[in-house]
């Protein structure tokens, strides 16, 4: 089947990260920290004590922001995608507002970049895809969108860097392999949510050679988080890697065999309780390889994970089981002379 181009019906897109192929990125399990009833009552803690002097201040805005970062899973257990949609952005800008006043809190750096990059994904790239044949126009504008959110994470990402590295951030754009290693373990977190982002951002920029050729920093960061901690976050790295394989320039090997490690490696480590690294690999290899066997059965193994199973991937679950039927519904347009095959209805 051709598309409006007149080229072959093919992925959009090749993308690097693994929140952002399907992942993704411990997509949603620790989304959005803080709950509605927290949120209201840390601000108007801070209300409270404003009066008593900059240092009373001070201290209040950063136990808010202590609480908002260490969070519960509220949010991530919720069986209701749209309901954390509405509910998102009121946390993400209480963050950015606590960060206004205490611009270098790590946790609360770290909690906001992570927060833009899962809203951004689940609930504006993720859905322009689907819209993209539809209206080109509106997907378009929803693509940008999520491009300037994922650099608004990124850049909080760095700035999170930065509060134990000093001009770490313009380092690694010039010399991002000496300057990771500066890098510990501590700072694992960080770097795998910086480069999910900028990985994203750059997918949606392939227009922007200046943002383009920041790939090597996206690389170097993840890699050395890979080896600082290769099992952070229940197989995140891996998952991040099953789509970032198959564009890694200069690498010995095929790529579908390193991200099929990856793949094996991220459901060993999460127990096979997460749909992203299956949902992951079909969409960035088996298309790529034109596998729709693979590409079936690695999809129904994501429908058919359990998303009772960890109450707290509930929500990454049910996104992720979303875009897997949407997959598998354009099976004719993905792979050619593939037969059509039932898309499994939503249990």
């Amino acid at each position: 089947m051709d598309n409006a181009r007149g080229h072959r019906a093919a992925p959009r897109r090749a993308r690097f990260p693994e929140p952002l192929n399907a992942t993704p990125m411990r997509l949603l399990s620790r989304a959005f920290r803080a709950t509605a009833v927290r949120a209201a009552v840390a601000c108007l803690g801070v209300l409270l004590v404003a009066a008593n002097g900059c240092s009373i201040r001070q201290f209040a805005i950063n136990k808010v922001g202590d609480a908002l970062a260490r969070g519960g899973d509220a949010f991530g257990s919720d069986e209701d995608p749209d309901l954390i949609r509405d509910a998102a952005p009121t946390s993400l800008k209480l963050m950015e507002s606590l960060l206004a006043e205490s611009p270098r809190h790590e946790g609360l750096l770290l909690a906001t970049a992570r927060g833009f990059t899962q809203y951004a994904f689940a609930f504006v790239d993720a859905p322009a895809d689907e819209l993209e044949e539809k209206d080109f126009a509106a997907a378009s504008a929803m693509h940008q969108r999520a491009k300037r959110l994922y650099l608004r994470a990124r850049d909080y990402g760095l700035r999170g860097l930065e509060v134990r590295h000093a001009r770490i951030a313009a380092s690694i754009r010039t010399d991002p392999k000496s300057a990771v290693r500066r890098l510990a373990k501590r700072d694992v977190p960080l770097m795998y949510w910086t480069a999910a982002a900028w990985a994203s951002a750059i997918t949606l920029g392939k227009d922007q050679p200046d943002l383009v050729a920041d790939q090597p920093s996206v690389e170097a960061l993840v890699d050395r988080a890979l080896e600082l901690d290769e099992a952070y976050d229940d197989g995140a790295l891996h998952a991040f890697l099953i789509s970032y394989e198959p564009a890694r320039q200069g690498a010995r090997g095929d790529p579908a065999s390193r991200s099929r490690r990856h793949l094996d490696r991220a459901v060993e480590l999460s127990r096979g309780r997460l749909a992203s690294p299956f949902v992951s690999f079909a969409e960035s290899v088996c298309v790529q390889n034109q596998d729709v066997k693979d590409f079936r059965a690695l999809l129904g193994r994501a429908l058919e994970v359990d998303v009772n199973a960890r109450p707290d991937w509930r929500l990454e679950n049910l996104v992720m089981q979303r875009r897997a039927r949407w997959l598998l519904s354009r099976v004719e347009e993905l792979f050619l002379d593939a037969a059509p095959a039932p898309v499994p209805p939503r249990p």
